[in-house]
């Protein structure tokens, strides 16, 4: 048995399907079956946990936890049908477009007046509200790029040309200390937070690891592959002007050099990349597979879907001077 020895430690459970993938993860209790899945919320504390449990076999794994889980066929199994569940909720809840142009051209149009978290950081957002922030969204940024990687061997041509240049700066160009992972690890240190990956794993909301789950969910599987290069997309739009916000946030908060350079070294290098994932990722694959275009546009819409309910989560603590982090840490 050769166990995991740099992840993070398991989890605490939150219900009863993450207690039974959690507790098969330790060596023990019997997996959830169908019906209880069924049961679950898609998008709860309990099914997103037990899903990103399954998927963080894929990653760096847990501490102590045999590696060869990674392709065990029970977990498998019940990881399929969470799966089902999270994503019949999402073709339910986020299609709205079946055209790739439409659901880009919404995204390349600013609002006069946005509401969305990077507004409300930069305009009136306090320290602890930024730290928390960054300390939710490391789930996400210190794997950022990986999943994206998994769709490299599924595309070819112009498409896996244009991703693979996105993924070389992604990736720091060569450079470890430029890596984008290692430049939020940085952020989080101005901020006084925890960098060890997985650290906030409890902490973080069940919209938090819904957005993470998704990334994972499209990435390891080829027949998704279309929805992943349309998250991809989205992020990337998306991310040059909520970085200037958000660069700003950490400028008036006193956030530190590092956490302003995070957000800043995004603005010019996502709307370049931007620029890439348009006109030769997107429009390369669409060349080779047209038939994948609904795909694209359900990909970009699922994005958008669980990323406002995310903001909806963090807004609705800030505005009543909550936290949004589920253990306060």
């Amino acid at each position: 048995m050769a166990t995991e020895q740099l992840g993070p430690v398991l989890p605490r459970e939150r219900g009863e399907l993450s207690a039974a993938v959690i507790r098969y993860l330790g060596g023990q209790s019997t997996l959830p079956g169908s019906r209880a899945v069924r049961k679950a919320d898609p998008y709860g504390d309990d099914l997103q946990l037990a899903l990103y449990a399954s998927y963080e076999l894929h990653y760096r794994g847990f501490a102590g936890v045999d590696a060869a889980l990674e392709w065990d066929p029970a977990l498998l199994g019940v990881r399929s049908l969470l799966e089902g569940r999270f994503l019949d909720a999402l073709r339910a809840d986020a299609t709205r477009h079946e055209a790739v142009d439409d659901a880009l051209a919404e995204l390349l149009v600013e609002p006069v007046d946005g509401t969305g978290v990077s507004h409300f950081l930069q305009d009136e957002g306090e320290l602890w509200q930024v730290r928390e922030y960054a300390a939710q969204r490391s789930l996400y940024h210190l794997k950022e790029a990986d999943p994206h990687a998994w769709v490299l061997p599924r595309l070819w041509g112009r498409a896996k040309a244009g991703m693979a240049a996105v993924e070389f700066d992604e990736f720091g160009a060569g450079r470890a200390e430029r890596v984008h992972a290692q430049l939020f690890a940085d952020l989080m240190t101005d901020l006084g937070l925890e960098t060890a990956y997985g650290h906030y794993l409890n902490a973080g909301s069940a919209q938090m690891l819904a957005t993470v789950n998704l990334m994972s969910l499209f990435g390891l599987h080829r027949a998704l592959r279309g929805s992943l290069v349309g998250h991809f997309a989205a992020v990337e739009i998306t991310s040059s002007p909520g970085s200037r916000r958000l660069a700003s946030a950490m400028n008036r908060t006193g956030a530190g050099p590092a956490a302003e350079f995070f957000y800043s070294e995004h603005v010019e290098a996502d709307a370049v990349h931007e620029q890439v994932v348009r006109r030769e990722v997107i429009a390369g694959l669409l060349k080779e597979e047209p038939h994948l275009e609904a795909d694209v546009a359900f990909g970009i819409d699922a994005t958008g879907h669980l990323e406002g309910r995310l903001a909806d989560c963090l807004l609705a603590s800030w505005r009543t001077g909550a936290s949004s982090l589920r253990t306060g840490s």
